[in-house]
């Protein structure tokens, strides 16, 4: 598995125009599908005359889950050409809507393929791509006596705590890039009476 994956920092727009259809993209950053739903619903409402919501999305830092929709134009001609704009900047958690209005004159299904794969990429050229890191999470159990050098490891690798609980037994719960998992977990369990364990 990665341990970076590239999405998009924020939504953006894109536009096509051909013989008087418009094609109006979104790129929107999305981690869930339920995050997708809500967003093509949202945009359903907006632009509720239009013609066709056509839309390709991709989730995961495996790059394994996607999703075309053709939205009724011809099969093949809309969502993979939209999917193949995420695929060639290597681009997850990320959802391209393409929404056409028609203008009167019929394109064919090479200029439609066209069409939606000109208004997806100028929505995603417009777009801020980030590296995200993906982690894990570290579970650590020590003694308060322990606290100092436990202390020393998180800031050594700069970590994040996701949930803490200090008493005379103390527990951690630490944000890892699993890059260097490995390495956090051999010094924190190196520190005698210190427990590690992978959080589910």
């Amino acid at each position: 598995m990665n341990d970076l994956y590239r999405t998009i920092g924020s939504s953006a727009e894109g536009l096509y125009k051909e013989k008087g259809s418009k094609f109006m993209a979104f790129a929107i950053p999305v981690s869930s599908e339920e995050a997708i739903k809500s967003e093509l619903t949202d945009l359903r409402k907006q632009f509720h005359d239009a013609r066709h919501h056509c839309f390709a999305w991709r989730l995961g830092a495996d790059l394994a889950q996607f999703r075309v929709n053709d939205d009724g134009e011809p099969s093949g001609s809309a969502g993979r050409p939209i999917l193949a704009q995420i695929h060639s900047r290597e681009l997850t958690d990320v959802m391209v809507v393409v929404i056409r209005y028609f203008g009167g004159i019929l394109l064919g299904v090479g200029g439609l393929i066209n069409a939606y794969r000109s208004a997806a990429s100028d929505a995603l050229d417009r777009s801020q791509i980030i590296e995200v890191k993906v982690n894990k999470s570290l579970g650590v159990a020590f003694g308060y006596e322990q606290m100092n050098e436990v202390m020393k490891v998180v800031k050594d690798f700069q970590l994040e705590f996701e949930d803490q609980h200090f008493d005379m037994d103390c527990s951690l719960t630490l944000k890892v890039w699993i890059r260097i998992a490995g390495q956090v977990t051999d010094r924190l369990s190196a520190i005698e009476g210190c427990q590690v364990r992978d959080v589910t």
